[in-house]
């Protein structure tokens, strides 16, 4: 078993040896010492020096200084330019098919009921029963607004979604498949090419949930031909406590794509304040109400780090990561009844990993308060988030070790 000092001693040289080794001290309180390790970058990503400074800028000049002819001067333009932007840098996205505005969770809604109306005649949407909460529940809702049938996929607890466990329930009365890219519990990278490929081929729409995966693993949205793709930008993407979410519109469905949230900046012509509702050309039909600009200035700065730096090298830190981090537990944790709940295999992992221990719900508690900051998921489990961008070796080091020591103790 290797020592605390030992381990120490090869984070030093993994972070020494690490090309992307300046970010970290591109974030805010990165050096704190009340903040001894955060391994939850796939809930919270930590805020950029460089954000700090675009806030106070924007607010002293563009708001203060330009009132309402900011709209005029770029804001009304800002949830499009920025989705372009967001679709060249993380999603594999050509120009016009990517937008930023509102919730995951509203524009999960739009793109799902806009999809099912696609295929009218078709009565069924798949999903898993290990997918995220939110998208669960909204589609059940919608199934049941709409009189359609849920065909549910019961994935491994370990691992997500399977070419396999797909063929199994599509079929020509599939309207909508909806799956989240990376499984927010357990890690799971699923195969996006093959499942789009098998839902294709059932005469299906495929519309993938981003929020675990943007950021963290190379996507390719349109070399895969997904149709639809949704996720947030608060994690991996450093936007912040309920930062605006993007929403993905492949462009053969723009003309066919009708949302159901009608609202006047989704409209042709907005300020022309016309009677009735006449759809905006392009990907701006996917937005209702007023955007959050204020929300989408962070995103800019990661953007920024993400293009200088490239996905390759995003992925490869985040593997290099994980299979640190999963050296430790397998050093130190296993024989204490820890279980690793995250694919072995890096080419099934996204960029977090989880394991579980009946005393975890507590440890959870008692680690955040040492500075030592996861997360818990239910029934047991510990998530470790590393960031690419922020995450450190060391970090890594501490973090097990903390878990380790809190075992111990209890």
């Amino acid at each position: 078993m290797a020592s605390f000092d030992d381990a120490l001693a090869r984070a030093a040289e993994l972070d020494a040896a690490d090309p992307l080794r300046e970010f970290p001290r591109r974030f805010l309180r990165h050096d704190d010492p009340d903040i001894v390790a955060y391994l939850d970058g796939n809930s919270l990503g930590r805020p950029t020096r460089a954000s700090a400074e675009r806030l106070a800028t924007f607010i002293s000049d563009e708001w203060a200084g330009r009132l309402i002819r900011g709209w005029d001067e770029a804001w009304f333009d800002l949830p499009l330019a920025l989705g372009d932007r967001l679709g060249s840098v993380v999603l594999g996205a050509a120009p016009g098919q990517t937008v930023i505005g509102d919730s995951t969770t509203v524009l999960l809604y739009k793109l799902a009921r806009a999809a099912v109306a696609m295929r009218p005649d078709r009565t069924e949407i798949v999903l898993d029963r290990d997918n995220f909460p939110t998208d669960r529940y909204l589609i059940e809702s919608l199934a049941g607004d709409l009189g359609l049938t849920l065909r549910w996929i019961d994935a491994a607890f370990d691992g997500g979604v399977t070419a396999a466990d797909l063929t199994a329930v599509v079929s020509d009365r599939t309207a909508l498949v909806v799956l989240s890219h990376v499984a927010y519990r357990s890690g799971y990278l699923l195969d996006a090419p093959a499942l789009t490929e098998i839902t294709h081929e059932a005469g299906a729409l495929l519309l993938l949930d981003l929020c675990h995966s943007a950021g963290s693993v190379e996507i390719e949205l349109d070399s895969w031909s997904v149709d639809f793709a949704v996720g947030c930008t608060y994690k991996y993407l450093n936007g912040g406590p309920g930062s605006p979410a993007f929403a993905y519109v492949a462009a053969r469905h723009l003309d066919d794509f009708v949302q159901p949230i009608w609202g006047w900046m989704g409209r042709a012509a907005p300020f022309e304040m016309q009677q009735g509702y006449v759809p905006a050309q392009g990907i701006r039909r996917v937005l209702s109400g007023t955007p959050a600009i204020i929300g989408m200035l962070p995103i800019q700065d990661t953007l920024d780090m993400i293009d200088s730096a490239g996905m390759p090298a995003l992925r490869a830190k985040s593997v290099a990561l994980t299979e640190f981090a999963l050296s430790l537990v397998d050093d130190w944790l296993a024989g204490v009844g820890v279980q690793v709940s995250s694919p072995r295999d890096p080419a099934c992992r996204g960029g977090h990993i989880t394991i579980d221990h009946p005393a975890f719900r507590e440890a959870t508690d008692r680690l955040w308060v040492r500075g030592v900051i996861p997360d818990f998921r239910r029934p047991d489990g510990i998530r470790i988030g590393l960031s690419p961008l922020s995450t450190t070796f060391g970090e890594v080091v501490d973090g097990v070790a903390a878990i380790r020591d809190d075992l111990a103790a209890s």
